[in-house]
Formats: structure tokens, C-alpha cells, sequence
């Protein structure tokens, strides 16, 4: 029996779990911080291990990868490039849903040295929208066509009948790593011409984008959308954007709060005994009046929607701040965490959409492609968050596992021999794009 170390048993960890302990020759170990999330997640499985370990216990950790056939780490990204290096020392190949960082990268060649692959970015956003991506880019290029531009937007949110409060919003994985892509900063392709978004403008750079059967949504770019140019060979293209989704109202009122300092992350030694009426005060340097001074700062109106947003959260409460030192971020996460949640029952809601702009030189036309993916939680049971992210990750350790996937080095899947047999298993497991194509004449 095959055996799969898993490190980290976050919320999107249980569909990849049962997905491998359904397997007749896998058996899965999962190493975590919090031993009760782990337990959590085998329910008592035969074949399922726990332990609690933490990050810092290096020991450990190489005992458990040289026991282990293959290691998946759903840890924060910082701490891939640790597990990396044990996985090349000991020859194990490992999967990750992250971005590939440049410490990653500069593993390749160990990678091929030792003979294993590190497959990142096999989750959502990064991972299906890759996948998906390719399996039409080689299609049209298979044809003697070429991509003129590529726009690709992604959402993870509250389904439209469980989108029932003033932020649009609802977390379906770690809060803070929502709040902290807000301070990325974006590049994109556009008509030829190279646009730089910086961090700090991030949320006023946005465009309305109708999904079909939903509604109207606000976009706005995904970090650096120009590296997929070559990663998806299309250097012909005049146009790559690769954009994230919400509902309206979102990019106004994080706009302010990156303004004001609320995600900021230096410590402060300022806020003991303090209510969160007292640290806006501070944060906007208030006379008194917070919610005046408020609109002031921020140069909108006392009754704008975005007030009524801060209010709502408790921004302006006197409830007491639970720390005695901390970020503006830790201040905040808190509260997100608590009003930011689903209820019982209900959906959470994945759209994914592309869309190819192509030209076909010898046939002398153009055509346009929209490739779409809308997925909804099952109520009382996974969030689409958790299975657009964790199955292709479990997918793709299963392919490996079983000799499959024979690439080597760092690699995102952007090859068939690696995405074709990940979407084929998606599919039976009812997750399927829908394709439609017509004529089109952009230049």
C-alpha cells in the first residue's frame, strides 16, 4: 500500500482525503498542527493516520516524508520550499496547490536530480483554470489557429441565495489570505500595451463582467497575468488578463480599507483595552466624531453603503479589541472570520470563466470561445471551494502515485500528458466546463 503524507488539515483538506482513502492502495498519514482537525478528516478510516507536528520540527517532518511514497503539502506557501528540500534529499515526489514562488522555482534542477516531480498549482486558481485553459489552447493551435487574447476571471463566493450580507462575501478558506490579496499588486496585457497596477490601487481598477443565469460581477486583476504568456505558449497574444470576481460593492470598500491602513501588518503595542472605536480613532486620527471623520478621511459620505459596511462589520462598535498587541490585520481578520461565515446549509458558488479570442490565418477567420464553470457547495456537506481545490491536487498525487505523471523538476500542469487525465477524472466527478463559440470580429 501506497502511502500519501499529508501536511496541514485546513478547510479545503477532506474532499482530497476521502478521495485517496477511497483508493484500494493508498492509505494516507496527516500531519497537523491542531491533531482534532486531522482526526477530523479520516473520521476513523482504517487506512487514515494523525499526528499533531508542527512546522518547526524539522526532525519529524523528514521521518515523515522518508516513510511516505509521495507528500502533499497544503501549508501556507512559505513553508513549501522546507518540505521541497526534505522531498529532494529523500527522492519523494510532492504536490501543492500554491503559486510556484522564485525559491520554488530555483528547486528545478535538484528536482530533476533527484528524479522527482513537485507539482504546484494544482488547485483551483492556480490549477483548473490552467488545465482548462490548455486543453483549448492546444485545441485551436492543433487547428492552425492562434490566440489573439486570453481574459480569465474566477470567483469563490457566496451562492446567490446565501449572499446575504453587505459585504458579498462569505469564507470558504483562510480570511487572511483574502485580506492580504488585496495588497498584491497586478500586471496584465492589454491591446498590446503592458498595464501595472500597483498594490495600493488594486481595488480601484476594476470592470463589470455579466455572468450568464447569476449576474453582474466586478473584476479585477489576479496578480501577474504576463509569465502565462510563455507558460501557455501564446506569444502571439496582444491580450492576457487573469481576473478575480465579486460581487459589486467589494472593490470600493477594500479600497478603503487598504487607504486607511487596515491590513496593514507592522505590530502595535497601542491597542491594549482598547474597542474597535477607539483603534479607528487612532488608525484615522479622529477628533471625536469617528463616524464624520471616517467619511472625512475617506472622502465619501456619512450614509455611503461603504460606512454602513464598516459598521456592520463592528468597525465602529465599542466592543473591546481581544489582544493586547498585534497588526491592523490581526485586528481585523478576527472580525471576518466571525461576521464572514456561513450559516448552516448554506452554498458557496465557483465560477470560472475564460475566454479565447482566436484567429485562424489560412481560413481567413476569427472566432471567439468562452469556456464556463459554475459549481455549487453541496449543502450540509463539501463547499465548492473545497473540492475545486483539493480533487485536482488528490487526482493528480493518485496519477503519480500509480506512474502516470512522468514529468520531473517544478512544474505547473500545463502538459497533457498531465492535465488531460485530471480533467477526465474531474468530469466523472461532475466537474465539467461548458463551452460555447461564435464568430467574432476584435482587433
Amino acid at each position: 500500500m501506497k502511502n500519501v503524507l499529508l501536511l496541514g488539515a485546513g478547510l479545503v483538506a477532506k474532499p482530497l482525503v476521502r478521495y485517496l482513502l477511497d483508493q484500494e492502495d493508498i492509505g494516507v498519514t496527516i500531519a497537523s498542527r491542531t491533531l482534532s482537525k486531522a482526526e477530523k478528516l479520516t473520521e476513523g478510516h482504517p487506512k487514515g493516520k494523525t499526528l499533531q507536528w508542527v512546522v518547526e520540527d524539522s526532525e519529524t517532518l523528514r521521518k515523515l516524508v522518508e516513510d511516505a511514497d509521495i507528500a502533499i503539502s497544503l501549508l501556507p506557501y512559505t513553508y513549501h520550499t522546507k518540505v521541497a528540500d526534505v522531498c529532494i534529499d529523500l527522492k519523494k515526489p510532492m504536490v501543492t496547490t500554491s503559486y510556484v514562488s522564485q525559491a520554488m522555482i530555483e528547486l528545478d534542477g535538484k528536482a530533476k536530480e533527484a528524479g522527482i516531480i513537485i507539482l504546484n498549482e494544482i488547485g483551483l486558481d492556480p490549477g483548473i483554470d490552467h488545465m482548462s485553459a490548455m486543453k483549448i489552447i492546444h485545441n485551436v493551435k492543433s487547428k492552425g489557429g492562434e490566440i489573439e487574447g486570453f481574459f480569465s476571471y474566477c470567483g469563490g463566493l457566496p451562492a446567490p441565495e446565501a449572499n446575504t450580507n453587505p459585504f458579498g462575501y462569505k469564507f470558504s478558506w483562510n480570511p487572511r489570505g483574502v485580506a492580504l490579496a488585496g495588497k498584491n499588486s497586478g500586471r496584465y496585457l492589454k491591446d498590446g500595451k503592458e498595464i501595472f497596477i500597483p498594490g495600493e490601487e488594486l481595488f480601484a481598477n476594476y470592470s463589470m463582467i455579466h455572468i450568464e443565469n447569476i449576474g453582474d460581477f466586478e473584476a479585477y486583476t489576479n496578480r501577474d497575468s504576463i509569465p502565462y504568456i510563455e507558460k501557455y505558449s501564446i506569444p502571439e497574444t496582444k491580450s492576457m488578463f487573469r481576473g478575480t470576481l465579486r460581487y459589486p460593492g467589494w472593490c470600493d470598500t477594500w479600497k478603503k480599507m487598504v487607504e486607511i491602513g487596515l491590513v496593514d501588518e507592522k505590530e502595535r503595542d497601542d491597542i491594549k483595552g482598547l474597542s474597535y472605536r477607539d483603534f479607528m480613532g487612532r488608525l484615522i486620527n479622529s477628533r471625536g466624531d469617528i463616524k464624520k471623520d471616517l467619511a472625512a478621511k475617506l472622502n465619501i459620505d456619512e450614509t455611503s453603503d461603504i460606512i454602513k459596511r464598516f459598521e456592520w462589520l463592528g468597525l465602529l462598535s465599542d466592543r473591546k479589541i481581544e489582544l493586547d498587541k498585534g497588526s491592523s490585520l490581526d485586528i481585523l481578520v478576527p472580525l471576518l472570520l466571525e461576521k464572514l461565515q456561513y450559516e448552516e446549509g448554506e452554498r458557496d458558488m465557483i465560477i470560472l470563466r475564460h475566454e479565447f479570442f482566436c484567429s485562424y490565418p489560412e481560413e481567413k477567420r476569427k472566432e471567439k470561445i468562452v469556456s464556463m464553470l459554475v459549481d455549487f457547495g453541496i449543502p450540509k456537506g463539501d463547499t465548492a471551494m473545497a473540492r475545486m481545490v483539493s480533487l485536482p491536487a488528490a487526482i493528480g498525487t493518485k496519477l503519480i502515485i500509480e506512474g502516470k505523471i512522468k514529468e520531473e523538476g517544478v512544474k505547473i500542469p500545463v502538459k497533457p500528458d498531465i492535465y488531460e487525465p485530471i480533467l477526465l477524472e474531474l468530469e466523472k466527478l461532475g466537474i465539467k466546463f461548458e463551452e460555447t463559440t461564435e464568430k467574432h470580429s476584435r482587433e
